[in-house]
């Protein structure tokens, strides 16, 4: 003899089985797929400004590793209007940021943020959205590669598109070996003996370039000299 139950659920399994199948899943899909991808449109392009280039160079002057001028030249494109500033940054050990200059604009402020130091440039004018700048920064270290195993890092801040850190050294004092350490991914890689070159001058370099680099990462060039 059938249940009772079994009565009562039969019609609600077939209003079930209708209201599934006569749901337009495929249209539905589509929409949530087209959502999606504006709102990551959206997400990739937050900020005020992105990096077209970014070119960073550790010089050492000396064998002791006493003295060292670091340059960075970044093509940026600005993504907002009325921008009015650009964020720099620092850091290593020893005294840093001597003689800090930058163009365009000029600092305005320098503060401690974690492990790094952060300066604020003012622009001098106001920008505007597809506006592009190109900043040349420079500075002094004391005291800040006294290591026989030492290193630097580039962290990525801002959408960035090209990537590229030297490190140069003393005609009498090459590296030995050097690696990239992506510290966020916790991924290293060795660097072969191209990327490790001595110049027309007799001085070293250690050259390592990134298209597209993962945003918020920290890339830490690590060497022995």
């Amino acid at each position: 003899m059938p249940n009772e139950n079994d009565k009562d659920n039969s019609p609600s399994i077939g209003r079930m089985v209708t209201l599934l199948f006569g749901v337009p899943w495929l249209e539905i899909t589509a929409e949530v797929w087209k959502i999606g991808k504006k709102f990551w449109r959206g997400w990739a392009n937050e900020g005020m400004y992105e990096v077209l280039e970014y070119n960073v160079t550790y010089e050492l002057k000396d064998t002791k590793g006493e003295l060292a001028h670091i340059s960075k030249q970044e093509k940026v494109r600005y993504l907002q209007n009325n921008i009015i500033s650009y964020q720099d940054q620092a850091w290593g050990e020893g005294e840093i940021l001597l003689n800090y200059q930058c163009s365009p604009g000029v600092k305005a402020d320098e503060y401690q943020l974690g492990h790094k130091r952060l300066i604020l440039i003012s622009l001098r004018d106001k920008k505007q959205k597809g506006d592009m700048d190109e900043f040349n920064i420079e500075w002094d270290s004391r005291d800040a590669f006294l290591r026989s195993s030492e290193d630097c890092e580039v962290e990525i801040s801002h959408r960035t598109k090209k990537l590229l850190i030297q490190v140069i050294f003393p005609k009498s004092r090459p590296p030995l070996k050097a690696s990239v350490v992506e510290s966020t991914s916790r991924k290293t890689h060795i660097l072969e003996q191209a990327a490790i070159r001595k110049l027309p001058d007799g001085r070293w370099r250690i050259e390592w370039q990134k298209d597209h680099p993962r945003l918020y990462e920290r890339y830490i060039v690590k060497w022995d000299w």
